[in-house]
């Protein structure tokens, strides 16, 4: 469990760091728990949302949702978003991505990006809290998120000359990290949840293939921004086709 509790301390704010000490290669072991890491926040999420649905909005509850989800990761994913936007935006050479994305510092492309991601997360969220049977798409959708980036590790070298525990995240993470989602989307019997998890395979897809061209491989940043990409695809496969009723 030791793996299990370094992948918390790595995706969340979740203070086991405090009990437990970790390295490097604990972080790297921890990989192919990151989508049942994400199956518990998606139920945190979920059991928040149906906690207040009865008393606000279906919009205000997006919102919230959103703050929660930043609280619990440290919003790591957005600033990961947000230096690849800056980054592939304004390099012209894989030097200068990879130099500007090294840069914390939020530039045009970044904020766009950030913008573009709570105003499309936030109407996707009111929406599905609309729907009837919209707790699979909350729980399902940080866990496919999360598989999106073993998609990555486990396809694309690390691009910087540095090490990284990236590069020990491959293959064997992949395989373990899809039982967890395999066994959620059984459980939920939610045709949507199926069809959610192959819009975050072509997602994540065709941002590997834009990686490789860029940078030739990929960071811990591109894995940040693949995750918002994946959730958003899914929460939009979600909203795009209706329940049965």
């Amino acid at each position: 469990m030791r793996s299990f509790f370094a992948g918390v301390s790595f995706l969340t704010r979740f203070p086991v760091g405090k009990l437990i000490t970790f390295d490097a290669a604990d972080v790297a072991h921890s990989s192919a728990w990151f989508p049942l890491i994400g199956l518990l926040l998606g139920a945190i999420y979920a059991l928040a949302a149906a906690m207040i649905q009865t008393h606000l909005p279906p919009a205000v509850i997006a919102v919230l949702l959103i703050v929660l989800d930043a609280l619990l990761t440290g919003a790591l994913h957005f600033d990961g978003l947000a230096d690849t936007a800056d980054g592939f935006g304004g390099g012209k050479t894989r030097d200068d991505v990879l130099r500007i994305m090294r840069d914390h510092a939020i530039g045009s492309y970044g904020g766009l990006a950030l913008a573009a991601l709570v105003a499309l997360k936030t109407t996707a969220y009111a929406a599905l809290l609309q729907q009837p049977n919209w707790l699979p798409a909350l729980i399902l959708t940080p866990a496919l998120g999360r598989w999106s980036m073993l998609l990555l590790t486990a396809t694309l070298p690390y691009a910087r000359p540095s090490a990284s525990v990236i590069e020990g995240m491959g293959r064997r993470s992949l395989f373990w990290g899809t039982v967890p989602v395999v066994i959620a989307l059984v459980v939920a019997q939610s045709p949507r949840g199926w069809i959610a998890c192959a819009v975050t395979a072509a997602v994540s897809g065709a941002f590997c293939l834009y990686c490789r061209r860029r940078i030739a491989g990929i960071t811990g940043d591109t894995l940040g921004a693949n995750l918002q990409l994946c959730e958003s695809a899914a929460l939009l496969a979600f909203v795009w086709i209706r329940p049965a009723q």
